[in-house]
């Protein structure tokens, strides 16, 4: 069996933990399996070398802040490739360009376009352990990229994928998906199986389990993924495609995110193409809107544009802004960083009518005012004040009695 096996920085956080991970990684090889495992930098090492970049630069150059922040997973895959070696497990270290993984040109939010295992495939062959730099590939110009926070959950994924892994293994600090955050909701409940579709959505909506790319690639290429902590040996949580999940209620889980800014456009002239031009300037600077709402304005033949973004993006989003509300010839723009977004998810909710409803009233009965709303088949989404997101997040898991 070929297993792909993923750690995160808390699991690789100080030589404890290495070699905690290096014994459940020697466990699969000597097993008889072969295992590619992928790591990302000690606990806050990352935290720590944008602390470093910014007492030496403000605005830094993107390539030389990928050059620099892909150094962290050069320590770990070295270090847990020399503990395997002490308990007698041949292992290789490879960084992402060395693994064969290609990406497109932007810098620290790189996209993979092509896998080439040959290597990987390779010290498979000779029986070896091949541990990988997550989080990092090289682009067209032979520069390392980053692919952005959370990028090891889809090297391991995307890795997976290409070498037609049998099974692909998260390993976190958790034991698994929840119903809601357990450190929020006590009473969370760990979910056993969870379908592609429901799980990129919690990831999407603020669920820190997994990366939202890692999920779209696991269930484009019908990646096998578990869900497990790094901690203990129980069994985590399966994604699966829907149509092999067992029967379950109407609503899965519920997810919040605290990196939300709400930006307001007002006075935008009512004519075809200023939706277009207002999204596609702020595409062009890779700023992803996620929640978009268009009303009427104050005066007629206007209209007032809200959206939202992730915090990171602000200064640029609001430097765009500047310039490009002037040319909309719209009145002026606000913000709102004091927000979050509570989420609602489930396959089922899309035969069910008044799930909606019955998040609102969860909100009402907490006296919580909703900003905007968001809905598709399988999720709600509403934008809060951020210092009641905790209470509107248990409030919102007692009425779907998630904790049964």
């Amino acid at each position: 069996m070929l297993v792909v096996q993923k750690y995160g920085g808390s699991s690789v956080a100080n030589p404890k933990r290495i070699k905690k991970v290096a014994q459940r990684v020697s466990e699969y090889y000597n097993a008889g399996h072969q295992v590619v495992v992928v790591v990302s930098a000690m606990g806050d090492t990352t935290d720590e070398l944008l602390e470093l970049m910014e007492e030496i630069s403000p605005n830094p150059p993107a390539r030389e802040v990928d050059m620099l922040l892909s150094t962290g997973e050069q320590v770990s895959i070295a270090l847990l490739s020399m503990a395997l070696y002490e308990l007698g497990v041949p292992a290789v270290s490879l960084t992402g360009p060395q693994a064969g993984i290609s990406t497109d040109e932007v810098y620290t939010k790189a996209r993979i376009t092509e896998i080439k295992p040959t290597k990987i495939q390779k010290a498979l062959a000779a029986g070896k352990v091949v541990v990988v730099a997550g989080f990092q590939g090289v682009n067209n110009e032979g520069d390392i990229t980053t692919l952005g926070r959370g990028g090891s959950d889809t090297t391991a994924v995307a890795l997976a994928a290409a070498l037609n892994a049998d099974v692909c293994e998260i390993y976190t600090d958790v034991d698994g998906v929840y119903t809601a955050d357990p450190r929020i909701v006590p009473e969370a409940r760990k979910i056993k199986e969870i379908s592609y579709e429901e799980m990129l959505e919690l990831a999407s909506l603020g669920a820190v389990v997994l990366q939202p790319r890692s999920v779209d690639f696991a269930r484009n290429y019908k990646v096998e993924v578990h869900v497990r902590s790094s901690f203990n040996y129980n069994e985590g949580t399966v994604l699966k495609e829907e149509k092999d999940l067992e029967k379950k209620g109407v609503v899965t889980g519920v997810a919040h995110d605290k990196n939300v800014v709400k930006i307001g456009v007002f006075g935008v002239p009512d004519q075809p193409g200023v939706a277009y031009r207002l999204f596609s300037e702020l595409a062009a600077h890779n700023i992803n809107v996620d929640m978009i709402i268009q009303s009427a304005g104050k005066e007629e033949g206007q209209n007032d544009i809200s959206f939202t973004i992730g915090k990171n993006d602000l200064p640029k989003t609001l430097e765009i802004l500047e310039e490009l509300t002037k040319k909309l010839a719209a009145k002026g723009y606000s913000y709102d960083d004091k927000v979050a977004k509570v989420s609602i998810v489930g396959a089922g909710m899309v035969t069910y009518p008044g799930v909606a409803a019955k998040m609102f009233e969860a909100l009402y009965e907490e006296n919580i005012n909703i900003h905007m709303i968001s809905t598709s088949e399988i999720k709600v989404s509403c934008i809060i004040d951020i210092e009641v997101v905790e209470k509107a997040v248990n409030a919102i898991h007692k009425k779907f009695e998630l904790n049964n």
